[in-house]
């Protein structure tokens, strides 16, 4: 069962939540000389970003890259790799090294093999992952329904990364594959608002995983799972 942090409103979930991830970078830092973060896209994570970017560590020993990506450019207003450059490597965290997921490929598909090229050279396990989930149970993009849904959350897949279509949400996608997401040494769970409370909750719940891909994350027992929340 994950740990469950409830906060006043987003500003107290904020603070700490940078100061955890923050820590875990030091702690990896400490261990190994670097450490690793993956972040997710969307809008949530946005104060997240730059209450982080102004921590103190030493961010040239950081490498950040992203749970998934909308097969965009990174001039796109919709490109992961673009909130996390405006929010997050500013201050002092723009000493940090990102590792992006898309590349030149025309299709997300043609560009599995130089995406997971990138990802090896990103320190593993990861220090911190940081997620967020979709009113409909979505992870990363493990969207509901999609096409290679399935593979994508095999844990014997072998696969760092896969191209990945929603059925209803634009773009095609790069995500990580589950069992590369579960080489994390922390998991957190970022969501906010009474809506994410109720999904959450029925994630709990018995039902399968293909019904909502968050459930593979909540189940696991290889890392272990905070979830800050705030309404």
């Amino acid at each position: 069962m994950p740990e469950f942090k409830e906060f006043k409103d987003s500003s107290a979930l904020v603070a700490a939540l940078a100061d955890r991830v923050a820590e875990l970078l030091r702690v990896g830092i400490r261990a190994r000389d670097r450490a690793s973060l993956v972040v997710s896209g969307g809008s949530t994570p946005l104060p997240f970003f730059a209450a982080l970017s102004e921590k103190h560590l030493d961010w040239e020993e950081v490498v950040v890259t992203l749970a998934d990506e909308r097969w965009v450019e990174p001039s796109d207003a919709a490109s992961n790799e673009q909130l996390v450059r405006r929010y997050l490597l500013q201050n002092r965290a723009a000493l940090a090294r990102f590792v992006g997921l898309k590349t030149e490929a025309l299709t997300a598909a043609e560009g599995e093999n130089d995406c997971a090229e990138r990802l090896a050279g990103v320190p593993r396990p990861f220090d911190a992952l940081v997620l967020g989930m979709g009113n409909d149970g979505h992870t990363a993009s493990l969207f509901p329904q999609a096409a290679r849904l399935k593979k994508a959350l095999a844990l014997d897949s072998g696969q760092l990364c896969m191209a990945i279509t929603p059925p209803a949400a634009p773009h095609e996608r790069m995500t990580l594959t589950l069992p590369t997401l579960l080489q994390s040494r922390e998991i957190i769970l970022h969501i906010v608002g009474s809506d994410k409370r109720i999904v959450y909750e029925k994630a709990l719940a018995e039902g399968p995983v293909g019904e909502m891909p968050i459930r593979a994350i909540l189940r696991q027992t290889f890392s272990p799972v905070t979830v800050f929340w705030s309404p």
